[in-house]
């Protein structure tokens, strides 16, 4: 069984490069954080019984800007912990795969869960 799950761009303030004050990072954490555990929570993703989970991770930015792969996957930090948090599965246990979709308006996240291999 697979789910899918939407969840916001990141916020400019998580970036690594973005110099933003400390107060600024920490609401835009914690902001990401519960809108990601919310999103998977609409999606119908809660706990899951799986010990291990595969995660396809596809940024789809807000323009045209390259965005570097590496970037982008600490900018979601904040973003996979919610999913973390509603799944029941801490991300030590994840494998995943990133990759570039085409630019959305606003941006987007599109995160697909299968059960990983044990």
């Amino acid at each position: 069984m697979t789910y899918q799950v939407s969840l916001p761009w990141p916020a400019t303030a998580l970036s690594p490069n973005a110099r933003a004050h400390w107060a600024e990072k920490a609401r835009a954490t914690k902001k990401a954080r519960f809108d990601a555990r919310i999103a998977c929570i609409d999606a119908g993703i809660t706990k899951l019984p799986w010990e291990r989970m595969h995660v396809d991770i596809v940024f789809c930015a807000p323009d045209w800007r390259p965005y570097d792969s590496d970037n982008a996957l600490a900018r979601a930090k904040s973003s996979l912990d919610g999913v973390a948090d509603a799944t029941g599965i801490d991300d030590r246990h994840w494998t995943y795969a990133i990759s570039r979709g085409e630019p959305v308006e606003g941006g987007q996240i599109l995160v697909t869960l299968s059960e990983g291999a044990a």
